[in-house]
């Protein structure tokens, strides 16, 4: 993924799509571990998402943060929404993303939604096929919009 050069984080918000719980048997009993998975963007057409694991949740959550400053991508939008059709699989997650006309509004479920809601989309259509993996999703969703061209 494209690494941003001055971006002001204080412009970016984060959503956090899912938090795991891990849980591994030891001889003493079970020890648990936390995951958290993180989309981060600024609402003009940068977002990235990040994936951090901890012991405690606030911990994976701040991992999680850092992590997507790390994996930021810049998004072609197109007025409010994006220039054409496009269908990106991750594993065995497909989603399905297609323009919508003004005032059409977010049409999204899930890992998606915030994916496109802070990356400055406002009219869009998708559709996840496959696997609702949120992880999956959010990976397709992001490797989706960084292939629309401009």
């Amino acid at each position: 993924m494209e690494i941003m050069e001055n971006i002001k984080k204080e412009e970016f918000e984060e959503v956090i799509v899912n938090i795991g719980r891990v849980t591994k048997v030891v001889k003493g009993g079970r020890r648990f571990r936390f995951t958290a998975l993180v989309v981060i963007g600024n609402k003009q057409g940068i977002v990235g998402f990040g994936f951090g694991k901890a012991k405690e949740v606030p911990d994976a959550i701040r991992k999680a943060i850092d992590d997507g400053f790390k994996n930021l991508v810049k998004v072609n939008i197109k007025g409010s929404t994006i220039a054409h059709d496009i269908e990106q699989k991750f594993n065995s997650s497909k989603i399905l993303l297609k323009p919508a006309s003004e005032g059409t509004g977010v049409i999204a479920g899930g890992a998606t939604r915030p994916v496109l809601e802070l990356a400055g989309i406002k009219d869009i259509l998708t559709k996840s096929l496959g696997s609702n993996n949120p992880s999956n999703v959010v990976r397709a969703t992001v490797e989706a919009l960084k292939r629309i061209k401009g």
